[in-house]
């Protein structure tokens, strides 16, 4: 062998890749011809978040009814509510007005959250009785009441929102957005206005049931006001796992 062929073969030695870099090599390609999944959604939930359910489509009462209330108001739909999305209004009567769902919509009893938006259009008392399911029983988160201030759950061990432990003052204004929340598990009763936790309620070895009287008419999922003209909007109701943390 010449000293060109000498040089030759020391160069091409040097350009042909070892058994290391051959490997990553492979592996680079391995790597690009594999499957990739699509990427999420944006906006899109977690896999096996829990569903959350509309019940206000936005152009009809759908599943609610107006309540069977005396004084039962005429409800509407508002497409444009004050110039924005749709709404449920519900013109102020002189006792109770109101809407509730039909008893045959499918409806949970224990572990679930129900959200909505409320308003208060005119008058002095609640404007969202939120009556709701628990387990046997049920409930009504009392929004603005005994006068437009109180809030809290009727009834515990047979006492109204305004003389229970869940009872609590708060000023609401005419013609605001309120977000409300409320959330059943086999622990508690929790519920919010805004990002205020205005109950937190262990329920253990006590008796829960509705006020006597006329707000039966908003079972088995209900909104009702009292002497107080209202507007909803955005009602969810949301499914969540059993053991669900409180």
């Amino acid at each position: 062998m010449g000293p060109a062929e000498g040089s030759f073969f020391r160069v091409s030695s040097r350009l042909r890749p070892g058994p290391r870099a051959l490997y990553a090599s492979i592996a680079v390609l391995v790597t690009l011809a594999a499957p990739r999944p699509y990427p999420a959604r944006a906006g899109a939930p977690p896999p096996g978040a829990p569903e959350v359910r509309s019940l206000f489509d936005g152009r009809s009462l759908g599943p609610w009814r107006p309540s069977a209330f005396d004084s039962q108001t005429e409800v509407r739909i508002e497409p444009a509510f004050r110039g924005e999305g749709p709404a449920i209004v519900v013109p102020r009567s002189s006792y109770m007005a109101g809407i509730n769902l039909d008893p045959a919509t499918p409806l949970p009893r224990m572990n679930y959250e129900v959200t909505l938006e409320a308003m208060k259009l005119e008058g002095g008392d609640f404007f969202c009785g939120l009556t709701f399911p628990v387990a046997a029983s049920a409930c009504t988160l009392i929004v603005g009441g005994w006068g437009g201030g109180v809030t809290g759950i009727s009834c515990i061990d047979n006492s109204d929102a305004s003389d229970n432990e869940t009872t609590t003052g708060r000023t609401y204004e005419t013609g605001r957005w309120y977000r409300i929340r409320v959330r059943v598990t086999p622990a508690k009763l929790e519920a919010w206005v805004d990002d205020e936790q205005v109950v937190d309620f262990e329920t253990a070895g006590r008796k829960l049931d509705l006020r006597f009287g006329d707000i039966k008419h908003s079972l088995p999922l209900g909104l009702a006001a009292y002497e107080t003209g209202a507007a909803y909007r955005n009602l969810r109701l949301r499914a969540l796992p059993a053991g669900t943390a409180d």
